[in-house]
Protein backbone atom coordinates (compact mmCIF):
# COMPACT_ATOMS: atom_id res chain seq x y z
CA UNK A 1 0.00 0.00 0.00
CA UNK A 2 1.32 3.26 -0.85
CA UNK A 3 1.20 6.03 1.71
CA UNK A 4 -0.81 9.10 0.42
CA UNK A 5 1.30 12.01 -0.97
CA UNK A 6 0.23 15.52 -0.36
CA UNK A 7 0.31 18.22 -3.02
CA UNK A 8 3.60 20.00 -3.69
CA UNK A 9 2.95 22.96 -1.80
CA UNK A 10 6.24 23.51 -0.83
CA UNK A 11 6.42 27.25 -2.40
CA UNK A 12 5.16 28.59 1.45
CA UNK A 13 8.06 27.15 3.44
CA UNK A 14 10.58 29.88 1.51
CA UNK A 15 7.94 32.37 1.33
CA UNK A 16 6.52 33.54 4.31
CA UNK A 17 7.18 36.36 6.47
CA UNK A 18 9.23 34.84 8.92
CA UNK A 19 11.92 33.45 6.18
CA UNK A 20 12.46 36.89 4.93
CA UNK A 21 12.71 38.18 8.72
CA UNK A 22 15.24 36.01 8.57
CA UNK A 23 17.76 36.18 5.90
CA UNK A 24 17.14 40.02 6.42
CA UNK A 25 18.80 39.48 10.08
CA UNK A 26 21.50 37.64 8.52
CA UNK A 27 22.36 40.00 6.05
CA UNK A 28 21.77 42.83 8.71
CA UNK A 29 24.44 40.91 11.14
CA UNK A 30 26.67 40.23 7.97
CA UNK A 31 26.95 43.60 7.54
CA UNK A 32 27.14 45.21 11.03
CA UNK A 33 30.12 42.55 11.09
CA UNK A 34 32.30 43.54 8.20
CA UNK A 35 32.03 46.96 9.17
CA UNK A 36 33.20 45.74 12.94
CA UNK A 37 36.12 44.21 11.37
CA UNK A 38 36.93 47.29 9.12
CA UNK A 39 36.46 49.67 12.06
CA UNK A 40 39.63 51.51 13.49
CA UNK A 41 38.36 51.94 16.72
CA UNK A 42 38.77 47.81 16.91
CA UNK A 43 41.78 46.58 18.26
CA UNK A 44 43.61 44.04 15.49
CA UNK A 45 43.35 41.44 17.10
CA UNK A 46 39.51 41.43 17.54
CA UNK A 47 39.14 42.46 14.10
CA UNK A 48 41.32 39.63 12.74
CA UNK A 49 39.16 37.29 14.59
CA UNK A 50 35.48 38.90 13.25
CA UNK A 51 37.32 38.99 9.28
CA UNK A 52 38.29 34.66 9.97
CA UNK A 53 33.87 34.76 11.54
CA UNK A 54 35.54 33.22 14.76
CA UNK A 55 33.22 35.98 16.42
CA UNK A 56 29.47 35.65 15.42
CA UNK A 57 25.43 36.06 16.24
CA UNK A 58 26.08 34.36 20.05
CA UNK A 59 28.71 36.72 20.54
CA UNK A 60 26.76 39.80 19.89
CA UNK A 61 24.79 38.67 22.72
CA UNK A 62 27.19 39.76 25.09
CA UNK A 63 27.51 43.46 22.62
CA UNK A 64 23.25 44.15 23.10
CA UNK A 65 23.06 42.91 26.48
CA UNK A 66 26.15 43.71 29.01
CA UNK A 67 25.52 46.67 30.83
CA UNK A 68 27.91 49.49 30.45
CA UNK A 69 28.47 49.22 33.99
CA UNK A 70 28.40 45.71 34.08
CA UNK A 71 26.41 42.99 34.64
CA UNK A 72 26.40 39.15 36.26
CA UNK A 73 26.69 36.68 34.76
CA UNK A 74 22.87 35.25 35.46
CA UNK A 75 21.36 38.66 34.71
CA UNK A 76 23.16 39.01 31.15
CA UNK A 77 21.71 35.57 30.55
CA UNK A 78 18.19 36.31 31.52
CA UNK A 79 18.20 39.69 29.14
CA UNK A 80 19.99 37.33 26.50
CA UNK A 81 17.09 34.70 26.37
CA UNK A 82 20.20 31.96 26.83
CA UNK A 83 21.21 29.42 29.73
CA UNK A 84 23.66 30.88 32.51
CA UNK A 85 26.02 27.70 30.78
CA UNK A 86 25.67 29.00 27.22
CA UNK A 87 26.23 32.66 28.41
CA UNK A 88 28.96 31.44 30.58
CA UNK A 89 31.16 29.95 27.87
CA UNK A 90 30.59 33.15 25.53
CA UNK A 91 31.80 35.40 28.55
CA UNK A 92 34.74 33.17 28.55
CA UNK A 93 35.61 33.23 24.98
CA UNK A 94 35.40 37.12 25.08
CA UNK A 95 36.91 37.16 28.48
CA UNK A 96 40.30 35.59 26.77
CA UNK A 97 39.95 37.75 23.60
CA UNK A 98 40.01 40.71 25.86
CA UNK A 99 36.43 42.29 25.24
CA UNK A 100 35.10 41.57 28.73
CA UNK A 101 36.48 40.50 32.55
CA UNK A 102 35.09 38.87 35.90
CA UNK A 103 35.29 41.77 38.84
CA UNK A 104 33.59 41.27 42.21
CA UNK A 105 30.52 42.24 42.83
CA UNK A 106 30.57 45.82 44.67
CA UNK A 107 27.26 44.88 46.33
CA UNK A 108 27.38 40.99 46.81
CA UNK A 109 30.77 39.74 47.73
CA UNK A 110 30.08 36.06 46.50
CA UNK A 111 29.20 37.51 43.14
CA UNK A 112 30.85 38.36 40.24
CA UNK A 113 29.99 41.27 37.58
CA UNK A 114 30.93 40.85 33.85
CA UNK A 115 32.76 44.21 32.87
CA UNK A 116 33.66 45.61 29.47
CA UNK A 117 37.04 46.15 28.80
CA UNK A 118 38.97 49.15 26.97
CA UNK A 119 39.49 47.05 23.64
CA UNK A 120 35.41 45.75 25.10
CA UNK A 121 34.42 49.30 25.49
CA UNK A 122 35.99 50.28 21.70
CA UNK A 123 34.26 47.24 20.05
CA UNK A 124 30.68 48.46 21.89
CA UNK A 125 31.43 52.02 20.09
CA UNK A 126 32.19 50.34 16.75
CA UNK A 127 29.46 48.20 17.62
CA UNK A 128 27.49 51.25 17.67
CA UNK A 129 29.09 52.67 14.43
CA UNK A 130 28.38 49.54 11.99
CA UNK A 131 24.81 48.99 13.27
CA UNK A 132 24.05 52.73 12.43
CA UNK A 133 26.27 52.22 8.86
CA UNK A 134 24.01 49.41 8.48
CA UNK A 135 20.89 50.94 8.98
CA UNK A 136 21.37 54.00 6.87
CA UNK A 137 22.12 51.43 4.00
CA UNK A 138 19.26 49.25 4.29
CA UNK A 139 17.01 52.68 4.70
CA UNK A 140 19.07 54.18 1.55
CA UNK A 141 18.05 50.34 -0.80
CA UNK A 142 14.45 49.90 0.32
CA UNK A 143 13.28 54.02 0.79
CA UNK A 144 12.79 55.47 4.28
CA UNK A 145 9.49 55.15 4.34
CA UNK A 146 9.31 51.25 3.85
CA UNK A 147 12.51 51.05 6.70
CA UNK A 148 10.65 53.38 8.73
CA UNK A 149 7.17 51.40 8.38
CA UNK A 150 9.10 47.84 9.13
CA UNK A 151 10.40 48.90 12.35
CA UNK A 152 7.62 50.15 13.37
CA UNK A 153 5.61 47.33 12.31
CA UNK A 154 8.55 44.76 14.05
CA UNK A 155 8.32 47.04 17.14
CA UNK A 156 4.69 46.49 17.46
CA UNK A 157 4.94 42.53 17.21
CA UNK A 158 7.49 42.17 19.32
CA UNK A 159 5.97 43.73 21.99
CA UNK A 160 8.66 46.66 22.76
Amino acid sequence: MSKPQLPDLTGWRQAHIGHWLRLAMEQFDLRVMNLIAQHPAVPLGLSNLVARGQVGAAHIHITRHLAQGGSRLTDLAMRAGMTKQAMGALVDQCEAWGMVGREPDPTDGRARQVRFTDAGLAWLGAYRDAVAQAESELRQSIGDEVATVIAIGLEAYSGQ
